[in-house]
């Protein structure tokens, strides 16, 4: 199973805002991020959730201007989860699920 190091391989695209771009157009999906931050050599959970083309962390502080990266510190991306809003307690919302950082910037992906 192979890591995704967002700062590294995702150099050129801003994967995060990407994908808000992306679910933006597709109101009616949640994306959630999990992996972790690399902060002072030790690895810390990262959970992002994207839906309507915004960004909300439920174990980090994250930036909300747009002009600037949602996470400005190091951090992997382990999975991507695809659910149909809005979420309930069962999993009946759960889609699809993803290891490749490029996967979801595909938006067929999403339907």
């Amino acid at each position: 199973m192979e890591e995704t190091l967002a700062s590294r391989k995702m150099a050129k695209i801003d994967l995060i805002n990407s994908l808000e771009k992306i679910s933006s157009e597709i109101p009616h999906r949640i994306l959630k991020l999990e992996g972790f931050i690399l902060k002072d050599n030790q690895k810390e959970q990262l959970e992002i959730l994207i839906f309507r083309g915004y960004s909300s962390s439920t174990t980090h502080p994250i930036e909300i201007d747009s002009q600037k990266k949602v996470i400005a510190l190091s951090y992997i991306i382990k999975t991507y989860k695809l659910y149909k809003a809005p979420l309930t307690e069962t999993e009946e919302n759960f889609i699809r699920e993803s290891k490749n950082s490029v996967f979801f910037l595909n938006q067929k992906n999403w339907i």
